[in-house]
């Protein structure tokens, strides 16, 4: 993406606007920097803004795969209203997660073809978030005897490798949602709240759920199947 679409000058007071609110009813010791776009990796990821953490709870941020702040991005897009497809133009970092991660899932999806090409059997990832399944498909594309395709829905949705003269494979059926009980006072069962899906874990080596103007720095305290 060679436009600029969200800048420090007018989406960064937003995002500072939403992060001033809900860092303290998280419990987070946290400050951040909102800087345009610098890419921790040009060839995979060329976002419009960075959004750095620091401070006490950085390592729970990080923790898990970086389950919260990919949470926290997520929910941050969806305040801001950014679609699907421009996911990748807001990027959450803290420890240089993002490098480190783009690394990984480098490997993982180098490491999957050369297996594909010498078996030909079709290997399908874990589900991750359309960033991270864009990242496995510009990683293979240089892969010729190769295509990868994406497969199910919401936070289902994986990356499959497979020959490419291989038929695709059928859309799975979406895992049924379970109940859920609401925790009571002090942790106590409480009742049924509502549904939500299990995670349907395929296997594999990587998992995952997640200009103009002023471009200086902003700094903040604490409070087929798509190709995609």
């Amino acid at each position: 993406m060679s436009d600029i679409k969200y800048t420090v000058a007018e989406t960064g007071p937003q995002i500072e606007s939403f992060l001033h609110r809900i860092l303290p009813l998280a419990g987070l010791e946290l400050t951040f920097d909102i800087t345009d776009g610098e890419s921790a990796h040009h060839t995979f990821e060329t976002p419009d803004l960075v959004v750095r953490f620091y401070g006490e709870d950085v390592d729970a941020l990080v923790a898990n795969r970086a389950e919260l702040m990919l949470a926290l991005e997520h929910l941050t897009m969806e305040i801001l209203g950014v679609p699907g497809d421009q996911h990748s133009r807001l990027c959450f970092d803290a420890n240089d997660h993002r490098l480190l991660r783009i690394e990984e899932l480098r490997l993982s999806a180098v490491t999957i073809a050369d297996k594909v090409l010498k078996t030909s059997v079709p290997y399908q990832f874990n589900p991750m978030n359309s960033r991270e399944r864009r990242i496995i498909h510009l990683a293979l594309r240089d892969f010729k005897e190769l295509r990868s395709e994406s497969l199910g829905q919401g936070q289902f949705r994986h990356v499959v490798v497979l020959p490419a003269d291989a038929p695709s494979l059928p859309e799975p059926p979406t895992p049924p949602a379970v109940p859920y009980r609401r925790p009571g006072p002090g942790g106590a069962p409480g009742s049924v709240g509502g549904f939500r899906g299990g995670v349907d874990r395929r296997g594999g080596p990587v998992g995952g759920a997640g200009g103009g103007g002023d471009r200086g720095p902003r700094r903040s305290g604490p409070p087929r199947r798509d190709q995609h």
